[in-house]
């Protein structure tokens, strides 16, 4: 079964942290992937960029609405997320517990499936 785990981080993390603390904190979320690699549960991993390099889309009735980063009312951005596999919801959450980034952030697991169910 496989599950996402979003991390969600507040908008302004990342300008409060020195450019070290920022490699130290990529540095082991990079180790998390890597273990989780090994165990052979990981199938995809990307950090992403700020808000500031982001677009919101929304299209009605043909007409779509583009709408440039950054976003006054955001409060959270997602900063990357993991795709595992995993046996059950709670080995996800299991999981999710040990991120390096459970620490200055929240990490979110979603099972992935259809969005009608």
């Amino acid at each position: 079964m496989a599950y996402l785990l979003l991390v969600v981080e507040p908008v302004e993390q990342r300008g409060q942290r020195t450019e070290e603390e920022g490699r130290e904190a990529y540095d082991q979320m990079a180790r998390f992937a890597d273990g989780l690699n090994t165990r052979g549960i990981l199938r995809a991993v990307e950090s992403l960029t700020s808000l500031k390099d982001a677009s919101r889309v929304t299209a009605s009735n043909g007409d779509a609405r583009i709408v440039d980063g950054p976003f006054a009312e955001a409060k959270e951005m997602i900063g990357g997320f993991f795709l595992i596999d995993c046996e059950t919801r709670a080995q996800a959450v299991e999981i999710a517990a040990q991120c390096p980034a459970a620490k200055w952030c929240t990490i979110e697991v979603r099972k992935v499936g259809p969005c009608y169910s």
